[in-house]
């Protein structure tokens, strides 16, 4: 099958769950999750559950594992934390979490920001990958960024890479 026949194969509307992690922000003036929420829901996605809590690796990865454990999650995105400075730990609380990386995703990020912001583009430590049959999303706590991420990648693939790590495979067919 073409990319596209997987993509029309794909599951129409997905369950999202957004992790904002932020020392600084509070769920009143939480810029990038409102973006994440408002994009996904303008495309017909559900929004499950939204949660923010601080740069900590143990509240992190809590804040993960409960929202993966929601049966109705399909893809989590997780805002803020991805850059470099000492506080920046969401992948390091998420990476150990993932079953498959995806490393085309933070890569394309990374190309696709260039046009943003540069070399400064090389900073950021976006990820994606797979927990169990989930997408997780790791973006930077910019609104920009999250921006271009859920318009240019997430909301375009992302039923085609769970159509994907769903599919069951009904092995060779046989030749008449």
């Amino acid at each position: 099958m073409s990319a596209e026949q997987h993509r029309q194969a794909a599951p129409a509307a997905l369950g999202f769950a957004i992790l904002t992690v932020s020392d600084t922000r509070a769920q009143r003036d939480d810029t990038s999750g409102n973006a994440i929420r408002e994009l996904a829901a303008s495309v017909g996605h559900r929004v499950v559950d939204s949660t923010l809590v601080p740069d900590d690796v143990a509240a992190i990865r809590g804040a993960v594992r409960r929202l993966l454990a929601l049966p109705e999650v399909d893809v989590l995105v997780v805002t803020g934390g991805t850059g470099f400075s000492p506080r920046d730990v969401t992948l390091d609380a998420v990476g150990p979490l993932l079953d498959q990386k995806v490393d085309g995703f933070g890569e394309l990020f990374r190309m696709l920001s260039w046009s943003q912001v540069g070399a400064a583009a090389m900073l950021s430590r976006a990820a994606a990958g797979l927990v169990g049959t989930r997408a997780v999303f790791l973006l930077p706590g910019s609104p920009k960024a999250v921006t271009l991420a859920m318009e240019a990648l997430i909301l375009p693939e992302a039923a085609h890479l769970l159509g994907q790590a769903r599919r069951v495979d009904r092995g060779p067919t046989a030749s008449p």
